[in-house]
């Protein structure tokens, strides 16, 4: 990245702050992003209609490198989102895509990918990257992948973060 090349990166910010961290941010003068969801609540006297953050405890912000030491000091923001040990960074067509999407789409919601149970995935990395597994079990951080081969079931306890959804091969 050049010097002066800005990125967008994900902030992970306390409970409820989000809305808070956004306008924080713009007040500083940064391009931030957090993306609103219409949605009704029931009061118990009322329908109301009320904007929630779509990603809870996220806010998008585009900085450049030597802007992220600073970034920590933000009241509500409590670290980066990291991915593959580096703070995680967002292109800008998937940030335009999250915006048409806001736009086009009322009471829209976000769910992490699942890697459910019996799932062939790709070891990224490591010992055994490359490889393609079945998954056995997930928790939040690891996966548990079945790995055959040699004639045996190694089974690997693998970082989240270090597979990928297994690409179906062409039958030919």
């Amino acid at each position: 990245m050049s010097e002066g090349e800005k990125n967008w990166y994900v902030v992970y910010t306390k409970p409820r702050w989000e809305k808070k961290v956004y306008q924080l941010l713009v007040e500083k003068g940064m391009e931030a992003y957090c993306p609103l969801n219409r949605v009704r609540k029931k009061w118990s006297d009322r329908y109301k209609w009320v904007e929630e953050p779509l990603f809870r405890s996220y806010v998008f912000v585009k900085i450049g490198e030597e802007e992220k030491t600073g970034i920590r000091l933000i009241n509500g923001i409590v670290n980066f989102v990291y991915w593959l040990g580096k703070p995680a960074i967002v292109r800008d067509h998937e940030i335009e895509t999250i915006r048409k999407f806001m736009n086009d789409y009322v009471e829209v919601w976000a769910e992490p990918l699942v890697l459910p149970k019996d799932a062939r995935v790709t070891i990224l990395k490591g010992a055994f990257m490359d490889k393609e597994g079945i998954v056995v079990m997930a928790t939040r951080n690891r996966v548990r992948v079945l790995i055959e081969s040699i004639g045996y079931s190694l089974i690997a306890v693998v970082d989240r973060s270090n597979v990928s959804a297994a690409v179906e091969k062409q039958q030919g």
